[in-house]
């Protein structure tokens, strides 16, 4: 089973601490043996250990959209991955993975 950790910053308090998310992530490393990802900026910090299981080499987190503007963390399984995929190519989204 994977595991996520995040930061969110509030208005005028300190900025995301990648030090401190880091440590975050370093805690859940037994959820997540194969690998561990990072997306830092001002108002948000997100991690995540990965259990390898579909995309091996390509399934690494955080996950952004096409532009970058959004990041996503997951854990769990979506088993009608295909149809969502093939859904949103047809409405003009591409994916880099072949996660789920």
């Amino acid at each position: 089973m994977c595991g996520i950790c995040g930061m969110a910053a509030s208005r005028g308090g300190p900025p995301i601490s990648h030090e401190v998310l880091k440590k975050m992530n370093d805690i859940i490393a037994h959820r997540g043996p194969d690998e561990d990802g990072f997306f830092v900026n001002d108002k948000v910090g997100l991690a995540s250990r990965r259990l390898s299981i579909i995309d091996l080499a390509g399934g690494t987190q955080p996950i952004p959209n096409e532009d970058g503007s959004m990041q996503i963390v997951f854990n769990g399984e979506i088993y009608n991955y295909r149809e969502l995929r093939n859904f949103l190519e047809k409405h003009g989204h591409t994916f880099r993975t072949q996660s789920d």
